[in-house]
């Protein structure tokens, strides 16, 4: 199948961006790797596509003051290879390696993942567990959203018309922080069965993907003080849904055996 006749331009500032993303039936394109078979399937049918890979300033991955930004614009691949992310952000440099193949990774961007919300990707998980910030950019200027605030449902968003990601904020880890990503999938690079990603500073934060419309933060989990209490507590956090190979009995045990393997992974001695 061949997607629907549709035209095409390519900003090269915000201001042409913004005026070509308020016409009606306008799509913006970032990297592409959802869109374009959304594209083809005719699942998505734009009448205009607004590529913004070309603007300026989005790009960049900068440490300030204890606060790693990361451009919309940047690809996984480009995640992958940071230095900055590895030391100052290590959950997320765990989670790219889990994110489809290289080709993928080396167009797909983050500013991409987290307008698209899709509940099995691995990024939202981690915003939502490092509790950083969308930096959401309007004709009107900036505004920033914290991730609790941003994912609001089944690929709903906190995106207002005419908005863009223009960046991420995170939390550069501080010495008694911790955090670890893991996921189980059929094969590497498949949609995950279930996924976790586990933050522990002076409180524990354990958030699951492929278990809701939205990332989950399995409140009572994070509140336990012991493995056994922390297990327990998760059967009332999470009910993920049934998908087409696995039940949701199952994607709840499995669950049980990453928030497992996180605890004793981030409860080891540094």
């Amino acid at each position: 199948m061949k997607a629907q006749a549709f035209a095409y331009a390519k900003p090269r500032t915000l201001e042409e961006a913004f005026d070509l993303i308020e016409r009606p039936g306008a799509k913006v394109l970032a990297g592409g790797q959802s869109l374009i078979p959304a594209l083809n399937m005719r699942v998505a049918q734009p009448e205009l596509l607004v590529d913004i890979t070309g603007l300026p300033g989005l790009s960049e991955i900068r440490l300030d003051r204890g606060v790693l930004r990361i451009g919309g614009l940047v690809t996984h691949t480009q995640l992958q290879h940071s230095e900055d992310v590895r030391t100052h952000v290590p959950l997320l440099a765990q989670a790219v390696e889990h994110i489809a193949h290289p080709a993928i990774r080396n167009r797909g961007t983050l500013g991409g993942s987290v307008a698209l919300a899709d509940p099995a990707a691995e990024y939202p998980a981690c915003l939502l567990a490092l509790d950083a910030t969308i930096v959401v950019y309007g004709r009107t200027g900036e505004r920033l959203v914290g991730a609790g605030e941003f994912f609001l449902g089944l690929y709903e968003t906190a995106l207002k018309a005419g908005e863009l990601v223009a960046a991420v904020e995170f939390p550069a880890l501080k010495k008694d922080e911790r955090s670890v990503f893991l996921e189980l999938a059929r094969r590497h690079g498949d949609y995950a069965i279930i996924g976790l990603a586990a933050h522990w500073g002076q409180d524990k934060r354990f958030v699951y993907l492929g278990a809701g419309a939205t990332p989950v933060f399995a409140a009572r989990a994070s509140a336990a003080r012991s493995l056994e209490e922390a297990k327990n507590a998760l059967k009332e956090d999470l009910d993920p849904p049934a998908d087409l190979y696995n039940s949701s009995t199952t994607k709840r045990h499995l669950a049980g055996v990453l928030l497992e393997r996180a605890w004793n992974t981030l409860s080891k001695p540094h």
